[in-house]
Protein backbone atom coordinates (compact mmCIF):
# COMPACT_ATOMS: atom_id res chain seq x y z
CA UNK A 1 0.00 0.00 0.00
CA UNK A 2 1.41 3.44 -0.86
CA UNK A 3 1.47 5.79 2.03
CA UNK A 4 3.22 8.60 1.40
CA UNK A 5 5.80 10.27 -0.79
CA UNK A 6 8.49 8.33 0.01
CA UNK A 7 6.49 5.33 -1.15
CA UNK A 8 5.85 7.12 -4.30
CA UNK A 9 9.63 7.29 -4.86
CA UNK A 10 10.67 4.00 -4.25
CA UNK A 11 7.58 2.19 -5.90
CA UNK A 12 8.83 3.90 -9.13
CA UNK A 13 12.43 3.04 -8.06
CA UNK A 14 10.80 -0.76 -7.90
CA UNK A 15 9.07 -0.78 -11.07
CA UNK A 16 11.66 0.43 -12.69
CA UNK A 17 14.39 -2.20 -11.97
CA UNK A 18 11.75 -5.51 -11.57
CA UNK A 19 9.24 -4.52 -13.94
CA UNK A 20 8.98 -5.23 -17.29
CA UNK A 21 5.41 -3.58 -17.39
CA UNK A 22 6.05 -0.19 -15.69
CA UNK A 23 2.82 1.00 -15.22
CA UNK A 24 1.33 -1.90 -14.62
CA UNK A 25 3.56 -2.21 -11.42
CA UNK A 26 3.09 1.13 -10.22
CA UNK A 27 -0.66 0.93 -10.50
CA UNK A 28 -0.82 -2.31 -8.46
CA UNK A 29 1.17 -0.75 -5.80
CA UNK A 30 -0.86 2.31 -5.58
CA UNK A 31 -3.89 0.08 -5.40
CA UNK A 32 -2.25 -2.28 -2.91
CA UNK A 33 -1.29 -5.19 -4.58
CA UNK A 34 1.95 -7.10 -5.54
CA UNK A 35 3.06 -6.57 -8.89
CA UNK A 36 4.69 -8.88 -11.12
CA UNK A 37 8.49 -8.20 -10.13
CA UNK A 38 11.04 -10.25 -11.47
CA UNK A 39 14.26 -11.13 -11.16
CA UNK A 40 15.24 -13.63 -13.88
CA UNK A 41 18.73 -14.42 -12.63
CA UNK A 42 17.76 -14.88 -9.17
CA UNK A 43 14.47 -17.10 -9.55
CA UNK A 44 16.49 -19.17 -11.55
CA UNK A 45 19.29 -20.01 -9.56
CA UNK A 46 17.35 -19.26 -6.15
CA UNK A 47 14.14 -20.67 -4.74
CA UNK A 48 12.93 -20.06 -0.81
CA UNK A 49 16.46 -20.38 0.47
CA UNK A 50 16.75 -18.20 3.81
CA UNK A 51 20.12 -16.06 4.08
CA UNK A 52 21.93 -12.86 5.56
CA UNK A 53 23.71 -10.60 4.10
CA UNK A 54 25.56 -7.56 4.74
CA UNK A 55 25.88 -3.90 3.55
CA UNK A 56 29.64 -2.76 3.61
CA UNK A 57 30.82 0.45 2.91
CA UNK A 58 34.10 0.67 0.65
CA UNK A 59 34.82 4.35 1.37
CA UNK A 60 34.53 6.73 3.73
CA UNK A 61 31.82 8.93 4.53
CA UNK A 62 28.49 10.47 5.95
CA UNK A 63 25.07 8.29 5.47
CA UNK A 64 22.02 9.41 4.05
CA UNK A 65 18.79 6.92 3.04
CA UNK A 66 18.43 4.76 5.55
CA UNK A 67 15.01 5.13 6.01
CA UNK A 68 14.44 4.80 1.85
CA UNK A 69 16.69 1.28 1.88
CA UNK A 70 14.47 -0.17 4.28
CA UNK A 71 11.11 0.75 2.59
CA UNK A 72 12.56 -0.99 -0.53
CA UNK A 73 13.08 -3.97 1.32
CA UNK A 74 9.78 -3.81 3.02
CA UNK A 75 7.91 -3.23 -0.04
CA UNK A 76 9.60 -6.46 -2.01
CA UNK A 77 8.87 -8.87 0.93
CA UNK A 78 7.40 -7.73 4.44
CA UNK A 79 9.44 -10.88 5.78
CA UNK A 80 13.06 -9.46 5.44
CA UNK A 81 14.33 -8.27 8.41
CA UNK A 82 17.19 -4.96 8.11
CA UNK A 83 19.45 -3.82 10.67
CA UNK A 84 21.26 -1.06 10.36
CA UNK A 85 24.47 -0.70 12.72
CA UNK A 86 25.27 3.41 11.82
CA UNK A 87 22.69 6.27 11.98
CA UNK A 88 21.94 8.31 9.48
CA UNK A 89 24.13 11.49 9.76
CA UNK A 90 27.00 9.55 11.32
CA UNK A 91 30.46 9.03 9.24
CA UNK A 92 31.37 5.68 8.09
CA UNK A 93 34.69 4.59 7.02
CA UNK A 94 35.83 1.84 4.44
CA UNK A 95 35.01 -1.82 5.04
CA UNK A 96 32.54 -0.90 7.78
CA UNK A 97 29.64 -2.91 7.64
CA UNK A 98 26.69 -0.59 7.44
CA UNK A 99 23.22 -3.17 7.73
CA UNK A 100 22.44 -7.16 8.61
CA UNK A 101 19.80 -8.32 6.26
CA UNK A 102 18.18 -11.77 6.78
CA UNK A 103 15.35 -13.19 5.00
CA UNK A 104 14.64 -15.11 1.74
CA UNK A 105 17.49 -14.63 -0.97
CA UNK A 106 15.56 -13.72 -3.80
CA UNK A 107 13.99 -10.89 -2.05
CA UNK A 108 17.16 -9.21 -0.77
CA UNK A 109 19.05 -9.59 -4.54
CA UNK A 110 15.66 -7.96 -5.81
CA UNK A 111 16.17 -5.35 -3.90
CA UNK A 112 20.28 -4.64 -3.66
CA UNK A 113 20.61 -2.69 -6.42
CA UNK A 114 17.49 -0.32 -6.05
CA UNK A 115 18.44 -0.09 -2.10
CA UNK A 116 22.61 0.42 -2.84
CA UNK A 117 21.72 3.25 -5.56
CA UNK A 118 19.86 5.71 -3.50
CA UNK A 119 22.37 4.67 -0.53
CA UNK A 120 25.37 5.62 -2.62
CA UNK A 121 23.55 8.74 -4.17
CA UNK A 122 22.25 9.88 -0.74
CA UNK A 123 25.09 8.94 1.41
CA UNK A 124 27.58 11.14 -1.45
CA UNK A 125 25.59 14.23 -0.93
CA UNK A 126 25.61 13.86 2.90
CA UNK A 127 29.34 13.96 2.86
CA UNK A 128 29.47 16.59 0.58
CA UNK A 129 27.67 18.93 2.33
CA UNK A 130 30.21 17.94 5.71
CA UNK A 131 32.83 18.56 4.10
CA UNK A 132 31.20 22.43 3.12
CA UNK A 133 30.32 22.55 7.05
CA UNK A 134 33.38 21.61 7.67
CA UNK A 135 34.94 24.57 5.94
CA UNK A 136 32.91 27.10 7.51
CA UNK A 137 33.94 25.62 11.45
CA UNK A 138 33.93 28.06 14.01
CA UNK A 139 31.61 30.51 12.31
CA UNK A 140 27.72 31.25 12.76
CA UNK A 141 27.34 30.81 8.72
CA UNK A 142 25.26 27.83 7.83
CA UNK A 143 25.32 25.72 4.57
CA UNK A 144 22.09 25.90 2.28
CA UNK A 145 21.05 23.78 -0.64
CA UNK A 146 19.13 25.27 -3.58
CA UNK A 147 16.61 23.78 -5.90
CA UNK A 148 19.45 21.86 -8.31
CA UNK A 149 18.30 18.38 -7.59
CA UNK A 150 17.26 15.45 -9.46
CA UNK A 151 13.55 15.74 -10.03
CA UNK A 152 11.40 13.13 -8.07
CA UNK A 153 14.04 13.06 -5.56
CA UNK A 154 14.27 16.86 -3.69
CA UNK A 155 12.79 15.24 -0.62
CA UNK A 156 15.24 12.43 0.19
CA UNK A 157 18.28 15.01 -1.61
CA UNK A 158 17.52 17.75 1.12
CA UNK A 159 17.33 15.54 4.04
CA UNK A 160 20.61 14.42 2.89
CA UNK A 161 21.71 17.82 3.37
CA UNK A 162 20.63 17.91 6.70
CA UNK A 163 22.07 14.41 7.56
CA UNK A 164 24.95 16.08 6.56
CA UNK A 165 25.26 19.51 8.67
CA UNK A 166 23.59 21.44 6.19
CA UNK A 167 20.19 23.47 6.21
CA UNK A 168 17.37 23.33 3.67
CA UNK A 169 16.31 26.52 1.37
CA UNK A 170 12.95 26.81 0.26
CA UNK A 171 11.87 22.85 -0.54
CA UNK A 172 10.33 24.23 -3.70
CA UNK A 173 8.51 27.76 -5.81
CA UNK A 174 5.21 27.57 -3.41
CA UNK A 175 7.01 28.08 0.21
CA UNK A 176 9.07 31.19 0.19
CA UNK A 177 9.03 34.11 -2.17
CA UNK A 178 12.93 34.45 -4.13
CA UNK A 179 12.85 37.27 -6.45
CA UNK A 180 15.66 37.01 -8.89
CA UNK A 181 16.67 38.89 -11.79
CA UNK A 182 13.87 37.97 -14.19
CA UNK A 183 11.66 38.52 -11.99
CA UNK A 184 13.38 42.08 -11.50
CA UNK A 185 14.38 42.67 -15.15
CA UNK A 186 10.78 41.98 -16.62
CA UNK A 187 9.00 43.87 -13.00
CA UNK A 188 11.02 47.16 -14.30
CA UNK A 189 12.76 47.34 -10.10
CA UNK A 190 13.36 45.30 -7.24
CA UNK A 191 10.98 47.80 -5.45
CA UNK A 192 7.88 47.00 -8.40
CA UNK A 193 8.38 43.57 -7.46
CA UNK A 194 8.49 43.95 -3.92
CA UNK A 195 5.28 45.38 -3.94
CA UNK A 196 3.65 43.04 -6.56
CA UNK A 197 4.20 40.20 -3.69
CA UNK A 198 3.14 42.20 -0.68
CA UNK A 199 0.02 43.35 -2.73
CA UNK A 200 -0.66 39.70 -3.54
CA UNK A 201 0.07 37.81 -0.25
CA UNK A 202 1.11 40.30 2.70
CA UNK A 203 3.60 39.09 5.19
CA UNK A 204 2.15 35.35 4.34
CA UNK A 205 5.78 34.39 3.30
CA UNK A 206 9.48 34.82 3.97
CA UNK A 207 10.63 37.44 0.87
CA UNK A 208 14.66 37.17 -0.33
CA UNK A 209 16.02 39.21 -3.18
CA UNK A 210 18.40 38.15 -5.52
CA UNK A 211 20.99 41.93 -6.07
CA UNK A 212 23.44 41.68 -8.71
CA UNK A 213 25.23 45.23 -7.74
CA UNK A 214 25.86 47.13 -4.31
CA UNK A 215 23.13 49.67 -6.26
CA UNK A 216 20.51 46.53 -5.82
CA UNK A 217 21.68 45.43 -2.32
CA UNK A 218 20.70 49.14 -1.71
CA UNK A 219 17.23 48.60 -2.81
CA UNK A 220 16.33 45.57 -1.40
CA UNK A 221 17.63 47.00 1.71
CA UNK A 222 14.85 49.84 1.31
CA UNK A 223 12.44 47.25 0.77
CA UNK A 224 12.70 45.87 4.65
CA UNK A 225 12.76 42.33 3.25
CA UNK A 226 13.74 38.98 5.38
CA UNK A 227 16.70 38.35 3.36
CA UNK A 228 19.52 39.73 0.39
CA UNK A 229 21.18 37.20 -1.67
CA UNK A 230 24.52 38.19 -2.55
CA UNK A 231 24.52 36.22 -6.03
CA UNK A 232 28.08 35.67 -7.96
CA UNK A 233 29.83 38.34 -6.14
CA UNK A 234 33.82 38.59 -5.57
CA UNK A 235 34.67 38.95 -2.10
CA UNK A 236 35.73 42.68 -2.58
CA UNK A 237 32.02 43.43 -3.57
CA UNK A 238 30.34 41.52 -0.58
CA UNK A 239 32.64 43.37 1.82
CA UNK A 240 31.02 46.70 0.47
CA UNK A 241 27.69 45.37 0.40
CA UNK A 242 28.12 44.35 4.12
CA UNK A 243 28.87 47.92 5.26
CA UNK A 244 26.02 48.80 3.43
CA UNK A 245 23.80 46.11 5.21
CA UNK A 246 25.37 46.51 8.18
CA UNK A 247 23.11 43.82 9.82
CA UNK A 248 19.97 44.93 9.59
CA UNK A 249 19.16 42.23 7.55
CA UNK A 250 20.29 38.65 6.84
CA UNK A 251 22.69 38.02 4.13
CA UNK A 252 22.83 34.65 1.43
CA UNK A 253 26.09 34.74 -0.08
CA UNK A 254 25.79 32.41 -3.41
CA UNK A 255 27.26 31.64 -6.91
CA UNK A 256 29.62 28.66 -8.18
CA UNK A 257 30.30 28.00 -4.86
CA UNK A 258 32.74 25.36 -4.17
CA UNK A 259 34.91 23.58 -1.36
CA UNK A 260 37.65 25.85 -2.09
CA UNK A 261 35.58 29.62 -2.20
CA UNK A 262 33.29 28.86 0.34
CA UNK A 263 36.61 27.93 2.80
CA UNK A 264 37.47 32.24 1.85
CA UNK A 265 34.18 33.28 3.31
CA UNK A 266 34.62 32.13 7.00
CA UNK A 267 35.74 36.04 8.04
CA UNK A 268 32.98 37.94 6.56
CA UNK A 269 29.85 38.60 8.81
CA UNK A 270 26.97 36.90 6.75
CA UNK A 271 24.45 33.98 7.73
CA UNK A 272 24.16 31.77 4.72
CA UNK A 273 26.26 29.77 1.75
CA UNK A 274 23.89 28.32 -1.04
CA UNK A 275 25.60 25.70 -3.01
CA UNK A 276 23.83 23.99 -5.25
CA UNK A 277 27.03 22.08 -5.86
CA UNK A 278 26.05 19.97 -2.82
CA UNK A 279 23.37 17.86 -4.67
CA UNK A 280 23.96 18.60 -8.33
CA UNK A 281 27.74 17.63 -8.08
CA UNK A 282 28.05 15.68 -4.69
CA UNK A 283 29.34 12.40 -6.07
CA UNK A 284 29.00 8.82 -4.80
CA UNK A 285 29.08 6.71 -1.56
CA UNK A 286 30.36 3.09 -2.49
CA UNK A 287 28.26 0.52 -1.01
CA UNK A 288 28.39 -3.20 -1.63
CA UNK A 289 25.85 -6.29 -0.26
CA UNK A 290 27.58 -9.33 0.53
CA UNK A 291 25.55 -12.88 0.80
CA UNK A 292 26.64 -15.03 4.13
CA UNK A 293 25.21 -18.41 3.54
Amino acid sequence: MIKGPLDYIVACALAEDLAGDFSGALHALIEGKQPLFEDVTSSSIFSDELTEAMIIARNRGVLSGVRVVRRIFQMIDTGLEIDFIIEEGKEFHRNDVIAYISGNVRAILMGERTALNFLGHLSGIATTTRKFVHALEGTSISVLDTRKTLPGLRMLEKEAVVHGGGKNHRMGLYDMVLIKDNHIDDAGSIKNAVDKVRSKYGNMYKIEVETRTLEEVREALDQKIDRIMLDNMEKAMIKKALQIIQGRVEIEVSGNITLKKIAGLKDLDIDYVSAGFITYAAGHSDFSLLLNR
